[in-house]
């Protein structure tokens, strides 16, 4: 029992304090607002990037994407190119990298739709694209001469850091703020799966968007697919070292909810296992997506501090973003804590409600466990309290977040942060 009640330092810091208001900026930028065009963009154009062999397959990825939603990954991606471009060391090698890609029109390469046929449909990138050529031996295509672009100018000795005139996104950051949002959105499919348990003896059963498990399945992971080809291209190898982590994350996040929910949870830390899930499936995107716009903006050296601001925040953000989500499936829907898994305000009712604990250590799976814990966590104050913990981690992301020269878009951050709390987007 001592050992269930020692959970995170933040969990008992929310305890023993009464919800802080956020003090503001002076200005209270709307940071929907401030990158809507260039979410718009994005959303236009990403749909060249779901081209495919199988209609089947584009139709469920248009299906997700063309739903009205807040893209609050991408919108972290392109706040924090705005933030911190001209920051980093290597941003004027960037910076002139992006001009002489623009002169020569290889910035539309990023661009270019991910459906050529001999490349993604074909066996081998040098057939051509018609069944016969599968019987014949296939002749090599000769490699065409490539004369270089000129290199970018050099970077100067020694610079302070500073916001540059021109701080928009680059055509990489563009695309990353893409990729995330595809990442999210193949999550999603994989989450509308439902398990196979007593509850639910059919698992090949539609879901609630009808495309049923099967094809759930398959198009999230073809969407895994055009992300890991679209990262491919950016061409910065710290950066796909981070977006290809956050797909191993989620898988992570998913396995550690699968196995609460088939083996009995021990005595150990609960707060442990239910904040590294919530990290895991949820604040890593945020968090490693947020890091990687910094990086390809020039903060690539160890030394740079930019990069590691922008993970704080969006780790921080992140599980404040979930904890809210979690006490949200309560207040709406009256559900919450679905079988095989315990959030915040089930935790916090334990300890009004010890009689919880042994629902708690078989993760809610008994008969008739899920509408006891319903029970108690609408006689405690788990939901205020679950909030309480959420306000803490969002004042943890406002705090690193002031290490950034004053902007428009560091403010917009501040205020993301409160909004990802009071959900007054």
């Amino acid at each position: 029992m001592r050992a269930i009640r020692a959970y995170s330092a933040l969990a008992q810091h929310a305890r023993q304090r009464p919800p802080q208001p956020f003090v503001p900026p002076i200005r209270r930028p709307d940071a929907y607002h401030l990158v809507s065009q260039e979410l718009q963009q994005l959303r236009t154009s990403l749909l060249s990037l779901l081209g495919s062999a199988h209609p089947g397959l584009s139709e469920v990825a248009r299906y997700y994407f063309l739903q009205p939603s807040q893209q609050l990954r991408s919108t972290l991606v392109l706040l924090f190119a705005h933030a911190t471009n001209g920051l980093g060391a290597s941003w004027p090698t960037k910076e002139g990298a992006a001009k002489i890609e623009a002169r020569w029109g290889l910035s539309e390469e990023l661009d270019r739709p991910l459906n050529r046929s001999d490349v993604l449909n074909n066996w081998h990138p040098s057939m051509p694209n018609h069944t016969a050529s599968f019987s014949d031996v296939f002749n090599l295509r000769p490699i065409g001469l490539y004369t270089p672009p000129p290199p970018p100018p050099p970077s100067p000795t020694s610079r302070i850091p500073a916001l540059t005139n021109s701080t928009s996104p680059l055509s990489t950051q563009l695309r990353l703020a893409q990729i995330v949002e595809m990442i999210h959105i193949a999550s999603v499919m994989h989450d509308s799966v439902h398990d196979a348990s007593p509850a639910q003896p059919e698992p090949d059963t539609a879901n609630t968007d009808g495309f049923g498990n099967k094809l759930s399945i398959l198009a999230g992971d073809f969407l895994l697919g055009r992300a890991s080809a679209a990262l491919s291209r950016l061409g910065e190898a710290e950066v796909v070292e981070l977006i290809a982590s956050v797909i191993a994350n989620q898988a992570e996040g998913e396995m550690l909810r699968v196995q609460s929910s088939t083996n009995t949870l021990s005595e150990e830390n609960p707060w442990k296992t239910y904040l590294q899930k919530t990290y895991l499936k949820t604040a890593s995107l945020m968090a490693k997506g947020a890091r990687a716009s910094v990086v390809l903006g020039g903060c690539s050296g160890d030394s740079e501090i930019w990069k590691d601001v922008a993970y704080v925040y969006g780790r921080n953000l992140g599980i404040a973003y979930q904890l809210v989500e979690d006490t949200l499936e309560y207040e709406a829907h009256g559900e919450g804590s679905p079988r095989g898994f315990v959030t915040g305000p089930v935790l916090f009712a334990a300890e009004q409600h010890p009689e919880l604990y042994p629902l708690i250590r078989r993760n809610l799976a008994g008969e008739g466990d899920i509408e006891k814990a319903r029970n108690f966590v609408a006689k405690s104050n788990g939901l205020e309290r679950t909030r309480n913990l959420a306000l803490t981690y969002a004042e943890k992301a406002q705090e690193a977040i002031l290490l950034l020269p004053d902007s428009e878009h560091k403010d917009a951050l501040l205020v993301l942060a409160d909004c990802a709390v009071t959900r007054k987007w």
